[in-house]
């Protein structure tokens, strides 16, 4: 498998199709835009050649039987659906923030993995055999991986073909021979700077007159006619700054838009192609073991943030003891989401196509978890932290180096450790609560909303009503009328 350099000298290949700031990025590597996404995924490549990491972000390939990274695997029991849990909480722990190009792209594979497989049985096509072939080619080369879920939508009370704009889902627009021709965008997807490839999945389900709009394949990042645009983050200016303000060479995380210009696609990396009765499962193949994981990012993210509370009470002058209760909390919360991502990949099952779904009740009861327990851990954080992490009240490292007035500004910042020291943890928990080390906690696979609208959909509430009529010995049937409108 690749090493950190290598894996960096693989970006650098790339033609430059990245934009922000009007301004092209020629080299993600060293863009003071990207650079911080490509060392949070560089640490993988370290991490997997360590013993101590090596079972849980490398597994043997269900395709050559070789020793591969587990974001290039098929997740294929309950102990695999683990160690991906565990793997998530880990990469937090390692760099603090997202890791993105690769879990949605790890979750991508596994989703068409078992879609695939359920058409080529029921419509005879080769969808299966081609993400075979170019799995196993993929795992070869060691290649970073995004997914691509989210359109543009457009109005969100029409579907695709009412839009006035064909173009705010992507679709297919010309079938050849030799592959397709597709228009439209992706949005607000997570990590591509840092990616080798890019796994497009339909966004949502679709009807047949929708069809056009039921669409996944797999694509160079750099693939001719898509043009890329990173977002703009409440932190840039500052992760702009060197020095401590955000430690360049552990993390960060970037977003961006895709927008595809009549972008051929070859067809053997065509997964799907207006099968829109498959489209909707395929989905639910990605939620599952997406909203089951991120219950391990946020867990992993809360560590630290557990760390850098208790830090900065002492850096304070206080025992982290004082705060007691509160950590506890934060430790709940994080166990929380930790446990019931666990829970989720136990208690699923396995597709015949090899693939192991996790539940996906306890899935979405998670993503529900993960919109809320992260915030109360962060605002713990902050107060136990004080004014100095939460106020926006910290000088710049700049300012706090300064040859002029820099020892001053040390000076009135120290307490019970140096000023410097102080300010680097003070920054740390600003990163973690309200800057670029946030993680998609609310929106970050699908609304919380929509995870409440799978909840409702996977629990009858019938059987609840059997169990109580049962253990109170009642045989009379009670109905409600329906209200009239």
């Amino acid at each position: 498998m690749k090493t950190s350099e290598e894996y960096k000298e693989s970006l650098k290949k790339m033609k430059p199709n990245i934009y922000k700031f009007g301004e092209l990025i020629e080299d993600v590597t060293t863009n003071p835009a990207t650079k911080r996404t490509v060392a949070g995924h560089a640490q993988i490549f370290d991490a997997s050649q360590k013993p101590e990491y090596e079972e849980i972000l490398t597994t043997k390939s269900c395709l050559t039987g070789k020793q591969v990274s587990r974001y290039l695997s098929i997740i294929s029991s309950a102990e695999d659906m683990i160690a991906n849990v565990r793997m998530k909480r880990l990469m937090f722990n390692l760099t603090g923030t997202c890791t993105g190009g690769r879990c949605a792209g790890f979750n991508a594979i596994n989703a068409m993995w078992a879609a695939t497989f359920d058409m080529d049985k029921n419509l005879g096509t080769d969808y299966h055999k081609r993400i075979r072939e170019w799995l196993k080619d993929a795992q070869k080369r060691d290649i970073t991986i995004s997914g691509a879920l989210t359109d543009p939508k457009g109005d969100r009370s029409k579907p695709p073909t009412l839009q006035k704009d064909p173009d705010m889902n992507l679709h297919v627009i010309e079938e050849r021979n030799d592959g397709i021709v597709v228009r439209g965008a992706k949005v607000m997807i997570c990590g591509v700077a840092a990616a080798n490839e890019i796994f497009i999945m339909p966004g949502t389900g679709y009807k047949e007159q929708d069809k056009d709009y039921a669409v996944s394949f797999v694509i160079p990042r750099d693939i001719e006619n898509l043009t890329i645009v990173e977002t703009r983050r409440p932190s840039d200016m500052r992760e702009q700054e060197e020095g401590f303000d955000i430690p360049v060479d552990i993390g960060g995380i970037t977003q961006a838009y895709l927008l595809f210009e009549d972008v051929f696609i070859p067809k053997e990396r065509i997964f799907m192609c207006k099968e829109s009765s498959y489209a909707l499962q395929a989905v639910m193949n990605f939620i599952a073991p997406y909203r089951a994981a991120i219950g391990g990012c946020v867990a992993g993210q809360g560590d630290v943030m557990i760390g850098a509370a208790a830090l900065i009470a002492q850096a304070n002058g206080l025992s982290e003891k004082m705060f007691r209760q509160k950590i506890t909390q934060m430790i709940i919360n994080n166990e929380t989401t930790f446990g019931m991502g666990i829970a989720a990949g136990v208690l699923g099952h396995k597709h015949p196509s090899g693939a192991w779904i996790p539940d996906a009740l306890l899935s979405n009861v998670n993503k529900v978890h993960v919109a809320t327990l992260p915030y109360d851990t962060k605002r713990i954080t902050q107060d136990i932290a004080g004014g100095i992490a939460e106020t926006g009240c910290l000088p710049s490292c700049q300012d706090i180096n300064n040859p002029n007035y820099g020892k001053l500004l040390k000076k009135y910042l120290k307490a019970n450790c140096s000023g410097e020291t102080r300010a680097k943890i003070a920054r740390l928990i600003e990163w973690l609560t309200i800057g670029a080390g946030v993680p998609g906690c609310m929106h970050g696979g699908g609304s919380p909303d929509g995870a409440k609208m799978m909840i409702n959909a996977k629990s009858d509430i019938n059987h609840y009503i059997e169990l109580a009529k049962r253990l109170a010995d009642i045989k009379e049937d009670i109905q409600v009328e329906p209200k009239k409108k």
